[in-house]
């Protein structure tokens, strides 16, 4: 989900542009695993303080087509799904 500053951006006519040229310059596909992509992932990622600067916001240089698989181990998400447990009962008592 976009941070509150950047809200404006991702909804632009520039941004939209950008994205799509991008994502058919790289024929939809994830660029770590080949397997199809779904977001467009700024290697420098965009902050309050270069929001207007296209050299990081529209820059084909600064970006990346990945699936949610290579998008998550980008950014250290833990990818191992999570199991439930149980009390003595049965009755489920949450995650881990």
């Amino acid at each position: 989900m976009a941070k509150e500053f950047a809200k404006d951006f991702y909804s632009s006519k520039a941004w939209l542009k950008c994205r799509e040229g991008y994502i058919k310059s790289v024929f939809g596909l994830c660029e770590k695993c080949g397997k199809k992509g779904f977001i467009v992932h700024h290697i420098v990622p965009i902050t309050a303080e270069n929001i207007n600067n296209p050299d990081i916001t529209l820059s084909w240089n600064n970006l990346m087509y990945l699936c949610t698989s290579c998008h998550n181990i980008i950014h250290g998400k833990k990818m191992n799904k999570r199991r439930a447990a149980f009390d003595e009962q049965g009755n489920m008592i949450g995650f881990i």
